[in-house]
């Protein structure tokens, strides 16, 4: 009875100090790790459409705005993918992160890329919790903003409303070779030239 007793007593004590271990670990870590972590978890779960896990990070007074501007996760609007790309400490309790997403339409299938700037408070726990969030590069519509058509048509190009240059003399460009025609008399003597539809003959024979 005493062996057995010990035996649980031992592993008891195991547990314990496992869990403090673990407890230690976590009150260790550091502002910055703390805030890298709940941006990743916020974002993950937003992504999934885990919206009651996202809240946990989110500030009790951005909560409904945060959820208004994603009620058309999952439906009109699908996200790929995520990356956080910057986090960014601002004093003692405040930070902001840059997040990169990747989403389409699903009417559409064209992949677009929004980058959202978050803000972060650290509360008297010592959780961080969202505030703020704004789009500050990227496509239109991630957020809940009215969509904004996309243009692929270039402008056409002008047309020429002039006639070709028509050159007369000695002066004239070497223009292209063209078919030789015998003159009508060994002597041309060439007059002024016509304008454009008179039908007087450019030159006349002596």
């Amino acid at each position: 009875m005493r062996t057995r007793h010990s035996l649980a007593s031992t592993a008891a004590a195991i547990a314990l100090l496992a869990s403090l271990a673990v407890g230690c670990g976590l009150a260790g870590q550091s502002k910055p790790a703390k805030a890298q972590e709940a941006a990743l978890e916020l974002n993950l779960n937003a992504r999934f459409g885990r919206m009651e896990m996202a809240a946990e990070h989110i500030s009790p007074k951005a909560r409904d705005a945060f959820f208004e501007r994603r009620k058309a996760w999952g439906g009109s609007v699908r996200v790929a993918d995520y990356d956080l790309t910057g986090l960014k400490i601002i004093g003692e309790d405040d930070a902001e992160s840059y997040v990169k997403i990747a989403w389409y339409r699903a009417n559409e299938g064209d992949l677009r890329v929004t980058t959202v700037k978050q803000k972060w408070h650290s509360d008297a726990k010592g959780d961080w919790k969202l505030t703020e969030e704004q789009r500050v590069d990227g496509d239109v519509g991630l957020l809940g903003e009215p969509p904004v058509a996309r243009t692929t048509a270039a402008a056409a190009a002008p047309k020429r409303s002039q006639f070709p240059t028509i050159y007369l003399g000695s002066g004239a460009p070497e223009a292209p070779a063209q078919p030789a025609v015998a003159p009508a008399s060994p002597v041309v003597e060439q007059a002024p030239p016509a304008s454009f539809g008179d039908n007087a003959p450019v030159g006349g024979t002596r």
